[in-house]
């Protein structure tokens, strides 16, 4: 205790300094939006870096459970384009321009993954250089992961729908009946779906699908299976639990998604 007691009188004036400086630096950062946005931008940087090398090393332990869930994936493309080319030959046509389609994908991958608090985040090593931009939506081939709030020069930060700020426009598959999916906090496998009127004709293991009226998430991409619901009385909407086809907590590779019409459609409105 002495020698910490003697190194503090010795170097008494060095370390006032110190303090000043770094009291001047906040106030200088605070009161300067220049300075503020550059100091952000640059732990964005800092960041990004250490949690990339971090998630380098957890992505060569996971190679195996990628390749096989890169195995189902083609196998589930495989089978989507024969039912494509079935219909187009029932239909008479000769050619899918795939150049035509409205939507445009892009892959990233998840190098920091929130799913703990009330409102939830991810970090992906893609971002403005790779023409991310904010308002795209982020899916798997399970289904929907959320939605990009902010983009850096080399990663984006999305807002997870496991997040009480968000909400995304859902259906039942089954009957079309249209409600709002949102998060209570609790259970990261588990969301919410409200708004369905009590009129439609609901079940467990009913599928919920996105319902397509947005600008961000075309329809019917998979999100999730009905696990209960509940009517309370003198009420005309259901309360429905959801379970995820994602595993939210376990995310890797992940695709955003972009209208291409959206732009036209916003101008539009």
């Amino acid at each position: 205790m002495q020698q910490i007691i003697n190194f503090l009188i010795s170097y008494k004036n060095t370390l006032l300094f110190l303090l000043l400086f770094c009291i001047s630096l906040i106030f200088t950062i605070e009161s300067h939006s220049y300075h503020k946005s550059k100091i952000v931008s640059s732990a964005n940087w800092l960041t990004g870096g250490i949690y990339n090398a971090l998630s380098g090393v957890d992505q060569y332990f996971r190679l195996k459970k990628d390749n096989k869930l890169l195995v189902e994936e083609n196998l589930d493309l495989r089978k989507q384009l024969l039912e494509a080319q079935t219909i187009l030959k029932e239909r008479g046509s000769v050619q899918l321009n795939i150049s035509d389609s409205v939507y445009e994908l892009s892959s990233g991958r998840v190098v920091a993954n929130r799913y703990n608090h009330l409102d939830n985040y991810l970090l992906v090593n893609k971002g403005e250089k790779d023409s991310i931009q904010v308002d795209l939506g982020v899916i798997t081939q399970k289904g929907i992961v959320g939605i990009v709030e902010q983009t850096a020069q080399n990663h984006s930060r999305v807002i997870s729908i496991l997040n009480s700020q968000i909400a995304v426009n859902v259906k039942l598959k089954k009957s079309n009946h249209f409600g709002t999916l949102t998060w209570n906090g609790e259970n990261p496998q588990i969301i919410q779906v409200e708004d369905i009127p009590r009129l439609a004709d609901v079940k467990k293991g009913d599928t919920i699908t996105t319902e397509g009226r947005s600008l961000i998430f075309p329809p019917n991409l998979p999100v999730g299976k009905v696990v209960s619901f509940e009517l309370e009385p003198g009420k005309n909407y259901y309360t429905i639990n959801v379970q995820l086809f994602n595993d939210m907590t376990n995310l890797n590779y992940v695709y955003f998604i972009n209208n291409k019409q959206k732009g036209d459609l916003q101008n539009l409105e």
